[in-house]
């Protein structure tokens, strides 16, 4: 009896020694040991790796555009906001053109194209001379507007397809992960949890390359219709100043007749 149970004690322990480990010992064992986000990428395919680059790089431009334009902004708009109140005072166009010189910001375009038209009429100031001033300052206006807007548009395009750039390198993880599955013929997690962190990574990029784009986007947009608002305000100034001083001129007239 006790020649069986030693037996069958023999043959348990050689059965336990030729069986294989157990899969979670050996999903240890693989299991990689850097999963930190720069480890990821660099154990990424080539393909994630172009993604998250171009994610990357996306996000370095939409934080260059909101440091351009801000700046850009905030110097333009104190500019016009100074020029439009001097022109509030009792100053006629052609001191207003001479103060303004050949300077190149939007305000003193405005001024320069206003006196510019005067001179052109001869010094006619009637209702003619009035709307073709209007046409000019609208002209101006408009090419102001498109100048201090260009840039903007690349960050509402980063943040319409960074996240589906992000989402395309996720599916090209998820891939990768399922075609390591077919290869090594086990569902281990050694062999899927490269992939699927790889693509999260990816996703993660294209959600911080597109949310900082919209949200600047937007902010941009706000400032941009403020400068317009400005830049009409002016407009607005030059088409009073030239009413007074042909009103003036009618007074003078009618005075002199007298």
């Amino acid at each position: 009896m006790q020649g069986n149970v030693g037996l069958r004690h023999a043959i348990m322990t050689i059965a336990l020694a030729l069986a294989p480990a157990p899969a979670f010992a050996i999903d240890e064992a693989l299991l990689p040991r850097n999963l930190s986000p720069w480890g990821m990428f660099l154990g990424a395919d080539i393909v994630v790796k172009t993604v998250m680059v171009g994610l990357a790089v996306a996000s370095l431009v939409t934080w260059t555009v909101w440091l351009a334009k801000s700046i850009e902004l905030r110097r333009k708009g104190a500019l016009a906001s100074q020029r439009t109140r001097a022109l509030e005072g009792n100053i006629r166009l052609a001191e207003a053109a001479e103060r303004a010189g050949d300077a190149h910001d939007a305000v003193a375009q405005l001024i320069q194209s206003c006196a510019k038209e005067a001179e052109l009429s001869g010094g006619v100031l009637d209702d003619g001379l009035q709307e073709r001033v209007a046409l000019r300052l609208e002209r101006v206006e408009a090419a102001m507007s498109r100048q201090i807007a260009r840039g903007t548009g690349v960050l509402a395009t980063i943040g319409a397809t960074a996240p589906f750039v992000g989402l395309f390198g996720t599916v090209w993880g998820i891939m990768n992960a399922f075609i390591g599955i077919s290869e090594s013929h086990t569902t281990s997690l050694a062999v899927v949890a490269p992939g699927i962190a790889e693509a999260l990574l990816a996703t993660a990029l294209g959600l911080v390359a597109a949310i900082p784009a919209v949200v600047i986007y937007n902010h941009l947009v706000r400032g941009i219709a403020n400068y317009r608002a400005l830049l009409g305000d002016a407009s607005a100034q030059l088409m009073l100043l030239v009413s007074r001083q042909r009103d003036h001129r009618e007074f003078r007239l009618a005075r002199a007749a007298e």
